[in-house]
């Protein structure tokens, strides 16, 4: 499948006015800055706002932002294949904040949140050193967790795909409370 159409931050900022901005990063990302006017949709919720994301889409263009731009890339094409044509942020909210664009936080957030990719990070980097202590400790048998891990890690940037972030996003701190996504989706009904 081709690689979805994208907008540079300079663009988007110019034409936020006429786009609907959808956030794929967990609410606990979202929370920790914004796009000003994004919706958060989580990547794991694509399925659930199809028909909302549809008809937004019927009414105009329709921009997926997350942390860097690799689950927006997997979220325009999962909808893509849905017949939803979408563009996504290039180089995601980093490359738009480091570009010196606003960063909205909910109900004044801190922006203490971590990322995903400090998520997963900390996780490989925690299971990897475990990994190597109970090779040495216990059984050497133990360092396969961390030959694992690095198999993992090594797929994941190959593929531009991350299991280890899907697992952690089913997390509850990464969840959205049903009402929230519900409130989510009657917003992007009216826009």
């Amino acid at each position: 499948m081709p690689t979805p159409a994208s907008l540079d931050p300079h663009e988007a900022r110019s034409r936020l006015h006429e786009l609907t901005v959808i956030d794929v990063r967990t609410p606990g990302e979202y929370a920790g800055g914004h796009i000003p006017g994004a919706l958060n949709i989580p990547l794991d919720q694509l399925d659930r706002a199809l028909p909302d994301i549809r008809s937004a889409a019927g009414r105009g263009e329709v921009l997926v932002v997350c942390a860097s731009g690799a689950r927006s890339e997997n979220a325009c094409r999962t909808l893509a294949e849905h017949g939803v044509h979408t563009a996504t942020l290039s180089g995601g909210t980093g490359a738009w904040a480091a570009q010196g664009n606003d960063l909205r936080r909910p109900h004044g957030g801190t922006g203490a949140t971590w990322g995903m990719e400090r998520q997963v990070r900390l996780t490989a980097g925690s299971a990897v050193l475990l990994g190597l202590a109970l090779g040495e400790a216990v059984h050497p048998a133990f360092r396969l967790l961390s030959a694992g891990i690095a198999g993992g890690l090594v797929f994941s940037a190959v593929t531009n795909t991350c299991g280890m972030a899907a697992l952690l996003a089913k997390l509850p701190h990464n969840r959205p409370r049903q009402a929230e996504l519900d409130a989510t989706l009657a917003r992007l009904r009216e826009s």
